[in-house]
């Protein structure tokens, strides 16, 4: 059993395969936390909490002259406003009476096998025998109103679950802050590590020591952001790849987030993590339920590679549903800068084909396709093929690529309309603006009022149309501008604190619709670029476009921050043009195929113009991925290099779950003159295996040695894994910026004479 109640000490005990979580229910009813950390296999930890009289944190009434029981200091599960915890809490109720007091205390619990799973919001799934779920409520002591915890407990994954809902028994109420997670951890050596960004500049690793007073990442955009990410880390001061506590965090939200940490008076860090509550006011009448979305938790006592690697194998296996999950996806072609928008069904078809003879599976028809779409300025919302350019419609187009042997695939941005559009002429109401105020606007573009379920109708109606005529294998899901002048039509007055969140839930239902009637459908979330990269939308759709931004050099360290929380197989990431459209960087045809392999793979720009020396290293790019596509993503993924830290060079490593196989990937970032000589240390084999190792080195010129894939035949290197984990690899020197290699390491079943 990985949940364990003892009924003498009221000590709740969850257990995964490394680490214990524990509870316990005071003498006066309050949900304490006693320990998140390192397994211990048997007993329980309630001597750990303890009381002494301080001044200015008072105890609650019923524990009379007992003054050294606060809830000021004692570590808690939940933590409410208004009842004497002066630090940050989790749950903000206003009653009928203007009172803002909720002091919750414990009256049931219920464990059972399986795990729970939230209405209309995305959670971590699993079987009967996977998980077990322990089901705690909590009833304010004054009022109707009652809180459920649910914690779902995946053993082998390492994984523990949280999430609440907030049931409403009497009087109306209003929710003014209804976070998810409370984690009241008794230490303040911690760090925090946040991934911020920009567009094109995603998920940059940030850390810092938290500190008296409240560090947080957090979003007030509607979306998840490029600018910060609803994946946090708490670790011990210094903890890197294979050393040190870590604490992952990732709210399973695509909206507005808060994730902060605090230490308190007595040096404890507290961390609380939900919807952010700027903006947020939700009325809750008598017999309703509110339903916060869930946090995963997953402890490591050694480094944050491996946690990474549990929240890899956590979504990989356990959130996202799409039959590609375990599937090996197409080698695509997307034409946007090839021709962004001026394109005709002629040149799309023609591209297409060429593609097609280099071996690519699947073309991806971008943005311009319908409505008036010329520009970025006109025809968002207008969902029929723009007979100018696709005289035979979207089917007709479909019908010629399919024709080739090919799949086709089509972009869509349903959650925006252009004022210059039929649909915002027929229904501004249907926008997200406020009376009497001009709205906000990008790209000429407003949000639609996804909380209006009109509007998700029209929607998939208008989309699931074509979607069905052109018989589409994939599509491109983007949002290209954030949130504002979040008012509603479709709203009274006083409930439009929810439209935010309902917001939410409205993409999420007609994300749902889309993918249930269409499972075949290869589905790729995108906003502009990386967004909205984060787990609620890896449940519907197990792939998002990772950045905007295609540069090789740039997208290894967009890569990297985004693998501490994400497996590599939810990345999209393509070849595009040199000089590079974003910065103006040249690399090599090979070094921007080694960066992208490591993600769902594809190219981005016009294939007619590659010479015949490029279409060929094109054609053997594509065969080499079809043939590691499955280890790649159902394998374990190291990063080799501290990106922070390592300027000169950058290495990753995958490695096959039975350790027989793993792929190899460095790249040059800096050249000198007169250079060091460079090493890199494996991860992942097996000590006692042999294995034989085989350099690849391209260029755009082919291979420095051999004929395409003829670099298999030179020397290999044979020695046992503890040699090329614990000694490492020489790297080649490197002659010039951004030269990549490539290892293939194979294990052999004799060692070398």
């Amino acid at each position: 059993m990985s949940i364990t109640f003892y009924e003498k000490t009221k000590v709740f005990s969850l257990q995964t395969k490394n680490s214990v979580w524990q509870m316990m229910v005071s003498k006066y009813g309050h949900l304490l936390h006693l320990y998140y950390g390192n397994k211990i296999p048997e007993g329980e930890l309630s001597y750990l909490v303890r009381g002494i009289n301080r001044g200015f944190s008072g105890a609650p009434y019923e524990a009379g002259e007992d003054r050294g029981y606060s809830l000021d200091t004692y570590p808690q599960e939940i933590s409410t406003f208004g009842v004497g915890d002066y630090r940050e809490s989790c749950l903000h109720v206003v009653h009928e009476d203007g009172s803002q007091m909720l002091e919750l205390l414990y009256d049931s619990c219920r464990i059972w096998q399986g795990k729970y799973d939230l209405p209309g919001l995305p959670a971590v799934w699993a079987g009967q025998e996977e998980a077990q779920t322990l089901e705690i409520v909590l009833k304010d002591k004054a009022s109707p109103v009652e809180v459920v915890l649910y914690y779902g407990v995946l053993e082998k994954q390492d994984v523990i679950t949280r999430a609440c809902q907030i049931r409403n028994r009497g009087a109306g109420i209003w929710l003014e802050r209804a976070l998810s997670a409370c984690l009241d951890i008794q230490r303040n050596d911690l760090e925090m590590i946040t991934f911020y960004g920009r567009h094109t500049m995603e998920r940059s690793l940030e850390r810092g020591m938290c500190r008296h007073g409240k560090i947080q990442a957090d979003s007030m955009r509607g979306v998840s952001s490029h600018q910060q990410n609803p994946f946090v880390i708490l670790c011990e001061e210094g903890a890197k790849e294979e050393w040190g506590e870590c604490y992952g965090m990732s709210l399973i939200y695509s909206g507005s987030f808060l994730a902060q940490a605090e230490v308190d008076q007595l040096d404890q860090t507290r961390f609380v993590m939900g919807i952010h509550p700027q903006g947020f006011r939700w009325r809750l009448e008598k017999g309703e339920t509110f339903t916060a979305p869930e946090v995963i938790f997953s402890y490591s006592e050694r480094g944050y590679g491996k946690l990474s690697g549990n929240f890899h194998r956590l979504y990989r296996e356990n959130l996202m549903r799409s039959k590609y999950r375990d599937q090996r996806r197409p080698v695509l072609i997307n034409n946007w800068e090839a021709t962004e928008f001026h394109f005709t069904e002629e040149g799309l078809v023609s591209l297409a084909q060429d593609a097609k003879e280099l071996g690519v599976e699947l073309f991806v028809m971008d943005d311009g396709w319908f409505g008036g779409r010329d520009h970025d300025l006109c025809g968002l919302g207008d969902w029929k093929a723009n007979p100018a350019k696709l005289p035979n419609g979207v089917e007709g187009l479909a019908r010629k690529i399919h024709g080739l042997g090919m799949q086709f695939g089509i972009w869509i941005e349903p959650e925006m309309v252009n004022e210059d559009s039929d649909l915002f002429r027929a229904h501004p109401e249907w926008c997200l603006r406020a009376p009497g105020r001009t709205p906000n606007r990008e790209r000429g573009q407003l949000v639609l009022d996804m909380s209006n379920s009109q509007v998700r109708d029209y929607l998939y109606e208008s989309i699931g149309g074509i979607l069905k005529q052109a018989q589409a294998d994939y599509v491109k899901w983007d949002m290209n501008r954030n949130l504002s002048d979040v008012w509603s039509s479709a709203c009274p007055a006083d409930r439009q604190g929810e439209i935010g969140h309902r917001y939410v839930l409205g993409v999420y239902e007609l994300m749902e619709r889309f993918v249930s009637h269409f499972p075949d459908i290869l589905w790729e979330g995108c906003s502009g670029g990386g967004g909205r990269f984060d787990a609620g939308i890896l449940y519907y759709m197990p792939q998002i476009w990772c950045s905007d931004n295609t540069d090789a050099i740039e997208r290894i360290f967009i890569q990297y921050g985004t693998s501490f929380g994400y497996p590599v197989s939810s990345m999209g990431a393509h070849v595009s043009v040199s000089p590079n459209l974003q910065t103006g960087r040249r690399t090599s045809l090979g070094t921007r195929a080694t960066v992208a392999m490591a993600g769902a793979f594809g190219y981005e720009l016009d294939t007619r113009k590659l010479s015949r020396e490029e279409r060929q290293l094109v054609k053997g790019q594509i065969r080499w991925y079809k043939q590691y596509q499955e280890l790649i993503f159902g394998g374990d993924y190291y990063r080799l290099t501290d990106a922070e830290e390592n300027r000169e060079f950058a290495a990753w490593q995958f490695v096959s779950r039975d350790q027989k196989a793993s792929v190899v990937s460095a790249v040059c970032l800096h050249a000198r003159s007169n250079p060091l000589f460079w090493r890199v240390r494996l991860k992942g084999l097996k000590e006692e295996g042999w294995y034989q190792v085989r350099e690849e080195r391209m260029t755009d010129e082919g291979p420095l040695e051999g004929k395409d894939n003829e670099t298999s035949k030179r020397e290999c290197l044979i020695c046992p894994g503890s040699a090329l984990m614990y000694a490492g690899v020489n790297l080649p020197v490197f002659w010039g910026d951004y030269e990549s290699v490539r290892y293939l390491v194979e294990e052999v079943r004799h060692q070398a004479e």
